[in-house]
């Protein structure tokens, strides 16, 4: 199968954050994609919360805690 330069291209834009973490791996050997797991303690209130967003979202609480890491 051949890539004509507008397959390419639309291949490259749709997937353009995979390249740059394989990039960014390329130069550093340092990996974007992976998870590592971490203790933390919180408080029972923050944990209700948790629950709470749980249950309204159906994400895990685990994935609730990232997206607050990223947006702050």
């Amino acid at each position: 199968m051949q890539l004509d330069d507008k397959k390419a291209v639309k291949i490259l834009k749709k997937y353009k954050n995979v390249f740059e973490e394989l990039e960014h791996y390329d130069r550093t050997r340092e990996k974007l994609w992976g998870k590592e797991r971490i203790d933390i303690t919180l408080t029972l209130r923050v944990i209700k919360k948790l629950e709470r967003l749980k249950q309204e979202t159906g994400k895990p609480i685990s994935h609730l805690i990232e997206e607050m890491v990223k947006n702050s």
